[in-house]
């Protein structure tokens, strides 16, 4: 077997787990399982040689899959002692690594797999712009090393484990993304990774549900400075409202290595100027005392912040700044975090096209008005009327009305004409709207579709945006199948 992750052996060790269903070279049924290409918990991923991970989760319990991860070809799976099919071999067809808990032993192994790492480790945690900083992390550090990183946003107790337990020895650059909706929740996670590098993209009133304040949300992000390895480097966003809060917690903790991001005099990494534009924006930046400047393929000016972040940390961890700066031009927005597709409906491009923008992945406050700004950056010569459809921000508690009600203002500043809202906090927005600009409004998205499917023409730019538990991406998916086919683009 070739390719080998995880040898039988290194998993036993890492795990303190049994191995049951194989001899102690890793041998099954005649057949030589010396170690293991990879790591999954889906077996409808799962690849042939792979460890199949059985964890257990709200829903469903991978156990009951391991048959099916066998039939799949999975090299070994790593199940929990309580596991009633333990004795039934007769579904089985290859080796089983037991331990107390599954879950538990692939945060063994993801510990074990940081300890023989010899790479520069980032972490990246914030409200707003985690995976986005994490994903241009990866890809500007591609072309400089061998990178491993989290794949979608793969951020909380099992993700970061299963993240960790997947990366190669010969790893040089690994990238995590670390999230939390709850106090304590960050803590235990970063403590498995220990960054040489922890950066904080910002904090914003997002999950206020679980927290009293902003203040405890910006508590609950320093515990990422627990877990920096010693003599690390805390990367803060000198701009955001909490950075002296943040600084202060780093420092507590025996962090004295901060840097800093952000417009403000004093950053390491300083934006000196920008132009932003309908698909991106031109930066200015300086770093030690040298200015150069750098393409931005996604719009908005959360992104050019976020780009200083990006920046500063590929060189924190050694890397060459220049040739990240320039690889940030290829990086276009992604599905569900502001990709754009272009309908021609009635000529060859502006007012004879419909722009949809899909932001449909996630939502909050700030997030909600950054899209919105961005939006605004198409001039209305192009697309000459601006469409938005909201569905709820969740997770805000007690504020969720007056935060849902305060979007009026950026509406009216990005001079939107026409706003479809789903969801029951989006209905305090909605009636806040006055009546010209009122499209529909409806409890879940699905019930808005066709009034917004009978009100979008030519020349209308329509940006759809809200928490992926409000549902818009179907809202998303059923008004570019209509679009495609009244344009003949099937």
């Amino acid at each position: 077997m070739s390719d080998i992750l995880w040898t039988i052996n290194e998993l036993l060790q890492a795990t303190g787990g049994e191995l049951r269903g194989a001899s102690p070279d890793g041998s099954s049924d005649g057949v030589a399982t010396s170690g293991v290409t990879g790591i999954s918990i889906d077996t409808r991923s799962l690849k042939s040689g792979e460890l199949y991970v059985a964890i257990r989760g709200d829903r469903l319990d991978g156990h009951d899959y391991v048959a099916a991860a066998f039939d799949a070809g999975a090299g070994a799976c790593l199940v929990s002692s309580d596991w009633a099919g333990l004795d039934d071999r007769a579904k089985l067809s290859g080796p089983l690594i037991v331990v107390e808990d599954s879950l538990e032993g692939m945060g063994a192994i993801g510990r074990a797999a940081r300890a023989r790492s010899h790479g520069k480790i980032i972490a990246v945690t914030g409200s707003v712009g985690k995976t986005g900083t994490k994903e241009a992390l990866k890809y500007c550090l591609s072309s400089q090393g061998i990178v491993h990183g989290a794949e979608k946003s793969f951020n909380n107790h099992w993700g970061v484990p299963l993240t960790l337990s997947r990366m190669p020895s010969d790893t040089e650059f690994g990238i995590f993304e670390i999230g939390m909706n709850h106090p304590g929740e960050i803590r235990p996670l970063v403590k498995m990774v220990i960054p040489h590098i922890a950066i904080i993209t910002t904090v914003e009133p997002v999950h206020l549900g679980f927290f009293k304040s902003v203040e405890e949300i910006a508590q609950a992000k320093a515990e990422i400075f627990e877990g920096i390895e010693p003599g690390g480097i805390a990367v803060l966003n000198r701009d955001n409202p909490y950075f002296e809060q943040l600084a202060k917690r780093a420092v507590e903790v025996g962090v004295s290595n901060i840097a800093t991001f952000g417009a403000h005099e004093s950053c390491d990494m300083r934006v000196v100027g920008m132009d932003l534009d309908a698909t991106g924006s031109d930066v200015t930046a300086s770093y030690k005392g040298e200015t150069f400047t750098y393409r931005l393929g996604t719009a908005g000016r959360h992104i050019v912040q976020n780009s200083l972040g990006v920046l500063l940390g590929v060189a924190l961890v050694g890397g060459d700044v220049l040739a990240a700066a320039s690889a940030l031009g290829d990086i276009g927005p992604q599905k569900g975090r502001g990709a754009r597709q272009i309908f021609k409906i009635g000529g060859e491009s502006g007012c004879g096209s419909i722009l949809v923008i899909d932001e449909s992945y996630n939502a909050n406050p700030a997030s909600m008005s950054a899209a919105l700004e961005a939006m605004a950056g198409t001039p209305k010569a192009e697309y000459p009327r601006r469409i938005a459809v909201l569905g709820d921000m969740l997770e805000l508690g007690e504020a969720s009305t007056s935060l849902h009600q305060g979007l009026a203002r950026h509406i009216d500043e990005a001079e939107i004409d026409i706003v479809f809202a789903a969801g029951p906090f989006m209905k305090s927005l909605f009636d806040a709207l006055p009546p010209g600009k009122r499209g529909a409004y409806a409890l879940n998205g699905d019930e808005i579709c066709t009034a917004l499917i009978d009100e979008v023409r030519a020349g209308d730019i329509v940006m759809v945006k809200g928490s992926l538990g409000s549902r818009m991406g179907p809202v998303v998916a059923a008004l570019e199948d209509h679009l495609k086919e009244i344009s003949g683009d099937n």
